[in-house]
């Protein structure tokens, strides 16, 4: 099972990010999957940031990014995606992509994003 997550980078305050997860070696078909972006900050823990489910793609927000991060998911693809929109510096971290199947969870090596001006 591979996540590898790709689209972070060096971006200035009230800027945009889309951040991309690429699924690959899942036992069952990837859209049986929840999957999840966390991030973790320098100092802190690792916090959930969305989450879409499986079925019906239902989706969940941190309070802090509610109205501006927007998660997606492409089975097809096998991806899922995070749309990061007016980015505070707050928001620098590493983000993590993350899935989840009953008893099984895998999760991505991350992707630094760093808001800047």
């Amino acid at each position: 099972v591979q996540l590898v997550e790709s689209g972070g980078g060096l971006v200035q305050p009230g800027g945009s990010l889309r951040l991309s997860c690429a699924a690959s070696g899942f036992t069952f078909t990837f859209s049986s999957y929840a999957m999840s972006w966390y991030r973790q900050a320098p100092g802190k823990e690792r916090e959930l940031v969305a989450r879409i489910t499986s079925v019906g793609g239902s989706r969940n927000y941190a309070d802090s990014v509610k109205g501006r991060f927007t998660i997606s998911r492409d089975n097809a693809k096998k991806q899922v995606y995070l749309q990061m929109n007016s980015l505070k510096p707050e928001d620098t971290a590493v983000y993590y992509c993350y899935a989840a199947r009953g008893s099984f969870s895998s999760w991505g090596q991350g992707t630094q994003v760093t808001v800047s001006s």
